[in-house]
Order: structure tokens, then C-alpha cells, then sequence
């Protein structure tokens, strides 16, 4: 451990700012996309498909990043996805039409896929290395790169910023941070076959071994996508707030999400995934049922404020959980499969309960992510109930103890 705890160091910093850059420019295509619908009067109808085209494409990349990993290492295949970020942020900003435009943002979901999928393989890799839950601190250098790609978007709005200004601005921090920080990602040697695992690849994992973790990070993202597109037009059009005070509702969601991940490491430690993950979906169940019963704007940001506390420190617990089963070249492939959930997720909260908000209404429709919270709270079981949930078992004890 002495001699790799300058490496595990170093590419804990790397990966968490790769984390960051990741959560940076999807905030700013996000938040840019009414720029672009102007630019190139889009209906409502044409921002949705492109969420969803993004989404679907993602998966693709997540199954590139597999082959990518496999061939090479998640070490090149995060340097890759990192720079095709930042090209295909080129393209957006410089896409002539709308067909330039879906054309770009198609190729930017492949790019996500990519980025997404290895930066998981580095956290569950690094994480071995510390033998103890850091998984959470990843996702919370993703809330802190979110908040300040929106941050950035604001700015430059006030300062009149181009469009295509502030794209290609955005796009060269996030290859400049890739260049840089890229060699000090854990390689081949201190990963796929470093010194805590196995030389020789173990055989695949099954589907039915990782399946409920798969299906608990589905339901996660699927309720914090459901919470991002469609808190802000809840509080504006059914509880009549100003755009101002609507805006507040998924500020109020990130803003406790980047404290529940900052901490999420220590409780895990000392309680165990398992109590984590209930208390975690039980307090999501409050905040939702708060947000579906809200009499008014203020009643509903707090709502949301409570479910952010709970629900986003799930899904780094479902790639640590699932990292457990295998090790080596077999954990990259396990990784990027299990990343596939995250976009089912997506859909599902972007198209189903977006469906569901048109027909009747968004109060209504958060009745979804409340179901899918309390489902979590069932899911809990499959988690292991030991404190720690890091260190890699590599012993026939350690792996026996998985199962108690």
C-alpha cells in the first residue's frame, strides 16, 4: 500500500476532476439549450428528443467504453472520452442548422457514455486501492462541476458572452483538464492488473449477480432526471411561481446533493451500505411525498431540498457494491454494463414521467419518483450490511464475508 499511495492519490485527484469536467459542460449544454432553441427555433417537442437522442446515444458509448477498456485500458479510454467532449462541444458550437445541431449532440452522448462509464472504472479501481468507500466524494466533484457549468452559463450570460463563445470555452477547459490531469489516472498496471487484483481476467459476471444493483441506480437516475427537467416547470406552471423561484427547486436539489455526497463516504463506513441505502431512499420518500403534496412554492423547494439529501449518494453505492463481484479487465466490462442502467434511468425519467406531467399534470407525475423511492427502500436488502464497503475481497474470507 506504502508504495502505490502516491499513484491512488494522484489519480484520485485526476478522477475526481474528470468527474467534474463531466458534470461542468452537461450543465452547460443543458442549461444552454434555451439559447439553442432560439438560435434555432426548436419546439419543445425537438429539445425533448434531443434529451432523449443524448440519453440513448450515452448507451452506446458506455458499450464503447467496454471495447475501449478491454482492448486498451479505462486509463486511455477516459483520455479519449475526455477529449471527445470537448470536440464534439466543438461541433455543438459551430453546428450551422438543426440537423448540425442533433448531429453534434448525438455525437456528444456517444462522448458521455464514454466519460461516464470509465470514470466509474477509475472510482471502483482507486477505491480498491484506499480499501474503503471514497465513491461518493467522485459523484460529489460531479455535483460541484454541475453547479459550476451553470454558474459559468450565467456568467457569460451576463457578460454577453456569444454562444459559440462560451462553448468553445467551456469545451478547451474540459480538454485542457484532460490533457493535463490525464497521465496521472490510474494505468493498466495499478488497475486492471495492479497490485490489489487478480493477474489472471476472472470469467463474466452473470446478469442476475449485479441485475438489483442495476435496477436500484436505474431507479436513482431516474428520479434525479425526473427532479431536473421537470421541478422547475412544476412550481411555474401548477403552483404559479415566477421563473425566478422555480429555478430554486432543483438549485435547492444540487445544493444538498453535493453535501449528501461530500459526507455519503463517512456513513457508509461507519453504517454499512445497506442501512445507507434505506435511509437514504426513506428520506427521498419524505421529500417527494412533500413535494406531491406542496400548497405552495416555498412548501415544494423544501421538498425537493429533503430529497436531495437522500437519494443521490445511491447511486456511487451501486457501482461500489457491484465492483465486489469481479476485478481486473472483468470489472471494466462489469462497469460499463452496469452504466447502461443509468440511462434506462433517463428515459424513464425524462419520457415516462414527462408523459405522464403532459397528460395530467406535474404534480401527478411526481407520483413516479415517489413509487420509485419507496421501491428503493425494499432494494436495500441486496446491499451488504457491512461498515467499510471498499476494500476489495480478494481473500476466500473476504469474498465469504459478502455474503453474510
Amino acid at each position: 500500500m506504502s508504495s502505490i499511495a502516491p499513484v491512488l492519490r494522484g489519480a484520485r485527484i485526476a478522477n475526481s476532476f474528470a468527474f467534474g469536467m463531466q458534470g461542468f459542460f452537461f450543465a452547460v449544454v443543458l442549461t444552454q439549450l434555451p439559447q439553442q432553441k432560439d438560435r434555432f427555433d426548436l419546439t419543445d417537442g425537438l429539445i425533448v428528443g434531443s434529451v432523449v437522442l443524448v440519453s440513448l446515444l450515452a448507451g452506446g458509448g458506455s458499450v464503447a467504453a467496454e471495447r475501449l477498456a478491454l482492448r486498451w485500458s479505462s486509463q486511455v479510454t477516459l483520455r479519449i472520452g475526455l477529449v471527445l467532449v470537448a470536440l464534439t462541444g466543438t461541433g455543438i458550437a459551430f453546428a450551422p442548422n438543426t440537423a448540425g445541431l442533433l448531429i453534434a449532440l448525438g455525437c456528444y452522448g456517444i462522448a458521455v457514455g464514454i466519460v461516464d462509464a470509465s470514470t466509474n472504472m477509475q472510482a471502483v479501481f482507486i477505491q480498491h486501492g484506499y480499501g474503503k468507500f471514497i465513491l461518493s466524494s467522485f459523484y460529489a466533484a460531479w455535483s460541484a462541476g454541475s453547479i459550476i457549468g451553470a454558474l459559468y452559463v450565467s456568467a457569460c450570460e451576463a457578460l454577453e458572452v456569444t454562444l459559440r463563445e462560451s462553448l468553445l470555452g467551456a469545451a478547451g477547459i474540459v480538454l485542457v483538464v484532460g490533457l493535463v490531469l490525464g497521465p496521472r489516472l490510474l494505468g493498466p498496471q495499478e488497475a486492471e492488473a495492479g497490485p490489489a487484483e487478480e493477474v489472471v481476467d476472472p470469467p463474466p459476471i452473470a446478469l442476475r449477480l449485479y441485475l438489483p444493483f442495476g435496477i436500484a441506480m436505474a431507479l436513482v437516475f431516474a428520479i434525479d432526471l425526473a427532479v431536473g427537467n421537470w421541478s422547475a416547470l412544476y412550481l411555474s406552471d401548477d403552483l404559479l411561481a415566477s421563473s425566478s423561484t422555480a429555478a430554486l427547486a432543483l438549485a435547492a436539489y444540487q445544493g444538498t446533493s453535493l453535501i449528501a455526497r461530500l459526507t455519503g463516504d463517512l456513513f457508509v463506513r461507519r453504517f454499512g451500505p445497506r442501512r445507507v441505502v434505506r435511509t437514504a431512499a426513506a428520506i427521498g420518500v419524505v421529500g417527494l411525498a412533500t413535494v406531491i403534496a406542496a400548497p405552495s412554492p416555498v412548501v415544494a423547494i423544501v421538498g425537493f431540498l429533503i430529497a436531495g439529501i437522500g437519494m443521490p449518494v445511491i447511486a456511487p453505492l451501486c457501482f461500489g457494491e457491484a465492483g465486489q463481484l469481479t476485478s481486473g479487465r472483468g470489472l471494466d466490462a462489469l462497469i460499463a454494463r452496469l452504466n447502461l442502467f443509468n440511462y434506462a434511468g433517463t428515459l424513464v425519467g425524462g419520457g415516462v414521467v414527462g408523459a405522464l406531467a403532459a397528460g395530467f399534470g406535474h404534480r401527478i407525475s411526481f407520483v413516479i419518483p415517489l413509487v420509485f423511492a419507496a421501491v428503493l427502500i425494499g432494494l436495500a436488502q441486496v446491499f451488504h450490511n457491512r461498515p467499510g464497503g471498499g476494500k476489495h475481497p480478494t481473500s476466500a474470507g473476504d469474498r465469504a464475508l459478502l455474503d453474510q
